[in-house]
């Protein structure tokens, strides 16, 4: 990203749009979506929690909104936005949802679809108290910056993993939640370059 301040029409013009990957004729039975939410704001945020430290699972880590795939939910899109809704009451008719990225596989084993969409400021979102101890926004621009990834190799069942990390302000952004923000990077980087 150059020194010149990305606006949100920035953004949306080099975000090229994607649709969930099912070219596998078996779709896998734990699936799961997280809202990648950005705010509409002069100088676009990207909207993100630190999970509540008395959660069984992932306790006190950097999130984004989302969750397990429900019987009930039509699709993936409504499974991010149904699990906004219950994790920090945005409304998912409030959400302008622009696209997915390509779904990653969780620590858990769950295959997680990415939804990214659009909130206005001028939405009242705050945390489920019982899931999300805090939310903090973190400008968009600095988000894509590639160059604040570093990766890790760690080694797991006998088989070698990279994980991402990276620190904004206090929260320490690390594993999934970093792997989504560095692929959006990528992703508008590379239709960056093909404009």
């Amino acid at each position: 990203m150059s020194d010149a301040h990305l606006t949100l029409n920035d953004f949306l013009s080099r975000f090229m749009l994607q649709r969930p990957d099912v070219t596998s004729n078996q779709l896998p039975t734990r699936r799961a979506a997280v809202l990648v939410p950005i705010v509409d704001r002069p100088r676009p945020t990207l909207l993100l929690t630190r999970r509540s430290a008395t959660l069984r699972k992932h306790a006190g880590q950097v999130a984004f909104p989302g969750g397990m795939m429900d019987p009930e939910d039509p699709s993936l899109i409504a499974t991010a936005l149904r699990e906004a809704q219950e994790e920090v009451a945005i409304q998912p008719d409030s959400v302008r949802v622009v696209g997915v990225l390509p779904a990653v596989t969780s620590s858990t084993g769950f295959q997680v679809t990415p939804v990214v969409g659009i909130l206005s400021p001028s939405l009242d979102w705050h945390p489920n108290e019982g899931e999300v101890e805090s939310l903090f926004e973190m400008p968009l621009q600095e988000a894509l910056r590639l160059g604040r990834y570093s990766p890790l190799d760690i080694q797991r069942y006998g088989t070698s993993h990279r994980v991402w990390l990276s620190w904004f302000e206090d929260y320490f952004i690390w594993g999934m939640t970093a792997g989504i923000i560095r692929q959006l990077s990528l992703q508008v980087a590379n239709h960056a370059r093909t404009d």
